[in-house]
């Protein structure tokens, strides 16, 4: 009899849920808007009251349109994007988290706060030997400055009663009605060091959190962060079995009570599972006889390592995995067990890229214009300038769009830089910029942030492999894998096969659904099948974009990523200069 598996996606807007079969084929999805607090610029909280509400209306939308039978779901694997989610340690209600009353329990997670900005500085002065398996400092993004925050601006007496989740981690708790944690969200989000590395005993790092002023949390062995795994508290690496679906939220749901649950991973982690295990023969695409991952067994793990996942929205996020620690300046991790015990994580990101075109188009004087042009050809905005940046390079008789360019230069780090400069004060800048205020204006600007995507792309990949990675192709997942003039741009710019999955926007859930697989594998024990295996025999590659031979176009690439790397490292120093020319005049 068939077995079928479901991931569970919460992303910054809206919950998604898939049913795939045993070979990985998704047989529907279904997602549906979430409630977003935004009282002010950059505040972003959110119900987890809400949220379930959504992914029980997804279930049931995915099992009425399939037809499926809940008994035959075997497994369910949650993911989400990082947030805080707080709930009353005592009766499991929602805490609000909405300052300064902190009375509206219906928003209980922060996602985005730019708030806790004196914590993180407080946090990092700390020079505490966890930061380095954080790139070096903590984010204003992670959870542990958000809980100080909340320390020092809730009540006292409100506080105490706070227990914390990340949000994937919450969900899987509402599923089941266990407290077990995710490697995945600790290690990563949470100041969590597995125990081992580098001297931990419990994995919580009881001196760093009484530096910093949260005594509250080692208190019970940490029972407010989940505990200590194998005492009072269990924490699992990805795809393990949590429990099974308890009676309450099987009703919710509309699924069957008893089917087993996998520990859930942080959204972009979900997106290296939904792409990174698939087969590439390139001998379809270039006429060359090799696959990628040649020189490995079938199936070999190993071949994680050289396989990037760039998980591209707003924002991208790159993960790379690795046998052994690699530290990277600029680079989140390692983390170790977040997805496959005893192997590590690395986490780069570019801040902006998807924001980064829309700003980049929806500030520009010739926007309208060519919006109303593309509705009229019935195209989207992004294949209409892909069009236009064609009819441009034939009009010009240019032997490539990049030449068209040539002499335009952009940095577009207009929301800082995560990856691997790691400053937030970096900011956009560009060279080359003239009057036209034209259509064929918007073009080259748009082509050149799409440059400037791609190069730091590079720039990235070059910080990984020169501390000790040997990343060599890049496995993309997200809507901007449909752009194919930027895909080309980052094949093209660092030399590597670029693939893109079959799902282009459900990558992400199904590797959540994946994790659903590995769950449902478990034996009376609670082991499971491997989670390489599993994404090797379920995860399908859709396209593979090979680097130019074009040797001119090669050249140009090279010379302006030069110009790129001088124009980041001269902003850092005119900023320095005017800094030291001013000292402390305010």
């Amino acid at each position: 009899m068939e077995s079928y598996y479901l991931g569970i996606d919460v992303g910054t807007g809206s919950a998604r849920v898939c049913i795939i079969d045993a070979s990985g084929e998704i047989k529907a999805v279904a997602s549906k808007d979430i409630r977003t607090w935004n009282d002010k610029a950059d505040y972003y909280e959110q119900s987890t009251q809400d949220i379930w509400s959504a992914i029980c209306h997804c279930c049931k939308q995915v099992v009425k349109e399939t037809g499926v039978d809940p008994t035959l779901i075997k497994g369910i694997g949650f993911d989400a994007t990082c947030s805080l989610a707080v709930l009353n340690e005592d009766t499991d209600v929602p805490i609000s988290v909405n300052g300064p009353e902190f009375k509206d329990t219906e928003r209980n997670v922060i996602r985005e706060h730019p708030r806790p900005v004196s914590q993180t500085d407080r946090i990092n002065a700390t020079k505490h030997k966890l930061l380095q398996y954080v790139g070096g400092t903590m984010s204003i993004e992670m959870e542990v400055p958000k809980v100080l925050w909340l320390k020092e601006n809730m009540p006292k007496e409100l506080f105490a009663q706070c227990k914390f989740y990340d949000l994937v981690d919450v969900l899987t708790h509402l599923a089941t009605g266990k407290e077990t944690r995710s490697y995945c969200s600790a290690v990563c989000k949470q100041g969590f060091v597995p125990v081992g590395v580098d001297g931990s005993v419990k994995g919580w790092q009881e001196d760093f959190l009484t530096e910093i002023g949260l005594p509250e949390l080692c208190k019970d062995n940490f029972k407010k962060m989940g505990g200590v795994n194998g005492e009072n508290g269990t924490i699992l690496s990805a795809g393990q079995l949590v429990g099974t679906l308890c009676e309450k939220s099987a009703r919710e749901m509309g699924l069957a009570p008893g089917t087993k649950i996998g520990s859930g991973v942080i959204d972009a982690y979900a997106g290296w599972i939904g792409t990174v295990g698939a087969q590439v023969n390139l001998d379809e695409h270039s006429g060359e006889s090799q696959q990628l991952g040649d020189g490995f067994k079938k199936n070999d793990l190993e071949q994680a390592f050289k396989r990037l996942a760039a998980v591209a929205g707003t924002s991208t996020c790159h993960l790379v995995m690795s046998k052994n620690p690699v530290f990277v300046p600029g680079v989140w991790g390692p983390y170790r067990d977040v997805l496959i015990e005893d192997f590590w994580m690395a986490e780069g990101g570019q801040s902006a890229t998807g924001s980064l075109l829309h700003h980049v188009l929806t500030t520009h004087p010739s926007y309208p214009t060519a919006k109303t042009s593309a509705a009229s050809t019935n195209q989207n905005i992004f294949d209409y300038l892909n069009a236009h940046l064609e009819t441009l390079r034939s009009r010009e008789k240019a032997p490539t769009i990049s030449f068209l360019a040539r002499h335009f230069f952009l940095v577009g780090d207009f929301h800082g830089n995560r990856s691997p400069i790691a400053d937030p004060r970096m900011r956009g800048s560009a060279v080359g910029l003239s009057m036209d205020a034209s259509v064929d204006g918007l073009a080259l600007y748009y082509y050149a942030a799409m440059e400037f995507i791609a190069q730091q792309t590079r720039h990235i990949i070059d910080a990984l492999n020169s501390s000790g990675h040997d990343v060599g192709s890049i496995y993309m997942s997200g809507g901007q894998c449909r752009n194919s003039i930027l895909m080309s741009l980052i094949a093209n710019a660092t030399g590597f096969p670029v693939v893109v999955p079959r799902y282009i926007d459900a990558a992400v859930v199904l590797g959540a659904a994946i994790l659903g697989a590995k769950a449902a594998s478990a034996d009376e024990n609670g082991v499971t099948e491997g989670l390489w295996t599993i994404m090797d025999r379920m995860t399908k590659p859709g396209e593979i974009i090979l680097p130019t031979k074009d040797e001119n176009e090669k050249k140009l690439l090279e010379v302006k990523y030069k110009i790129f790397l001088r124009m980041s490292k001269e902003q850092q120093e005119y900023r320095s200069l005017v800094d030291e020319a001013l000292g402390d005049w305010k």
